[in-house]
């Protein structure tokens, strides 16, 4: 499995390095990142303050869900962005309602930014991610136990996470960085940026599913 893994490394990180120069330029174009709308849902209470998680069952939070999400121009002192970035981790760190990882939209703001538990990292730190993206799937694929925070009371099984990814993204400085990240975290990373692109892991259940049946049926 190492042995595959550091191959896999060696031939994605070219791919990844063809395009780092060209993203990394983007802090450097600060413009405003949220609507009105947005600053007053972000603004309406301080940093440690959870926001509302939506959930899919609900019509108009369903509708935002599965909408695709925007880049965010990362520049260390927009203000609005760092105090959403705060709420945002205190509302995936909320005791009352803890998960593993959250992304923008489930909170209303149609933005490319996560938070990320990373497990494989020593103390098992949370992370900010702007821009994220995964440029490469492993072939090798991993079944894990998934739920999320706005799908409330369906925890099930996929078969088709990959167990590696090569992903790219910029940190809290502006800085764009390329990495791979494997085993359950590199599942994390899949099911938030799913997220930023409308995607729910219950329709990844529903593919895999009629996958099945189609396969019992022959």
């Amino acid at each position: 499995m190492r042995i595959y893994i550091i191959l896999l490394l060696s031939i994605l990180l070219s791919a990844c390095s063809s395009t780092q120069s060209t993203q990394s330029t983007q802090s450097k174009n600060y413009k405003n990142n949220f609507t009105l709308a947005e600053r007053d849902i972000i603004l309406s209470d301080a940093t440690d303050i959870p926001m509302r998680v939506l959930l899919i069952n609900n019509v108009q939070d369903s509708i935002i869900l599965r909408t695709k999400s925007r880049k965010v121009f990362v520049n260390p002192k927009d203000t609005i962005l760092q105090h959403f970035t705060q709420r945002l981790y205190s509302t995936v760190t909320n005791p009352n309602n803890p998960g593993v990882g959250i992304a923008a939209p489930q909170v209303g703001i149609l933005m490319n930014i996560i938070w990320v538990q990373r497990f494989d990292k020593e103390e098992e730190p949370f992370e900010v991610y702007y821009n994220p993206q995964i440029d490469k799937y492993s072939e090798l694929k991993q079944t894990v136990l998934e739920g999320c925070l706005s799908v409330p009371d369906i925890r099930d099984s996929l078969d088709m996470r990959a167990y590696s990814i090569l992903l790219q993204y910029d940190n809290p400085k502006g800085e764009h960085i390329c990495e791979m990240i494997e085993d359950f975290t590199a599942v994390i990373f899949q099911h938030e940026i799913d997220h930023l692109n409308g995607i729910l892991f219950i329709d990844h259940l529903k593919k895999e599913g009629e996958k099945s049946l189609n396969h019992d049926l022959k």
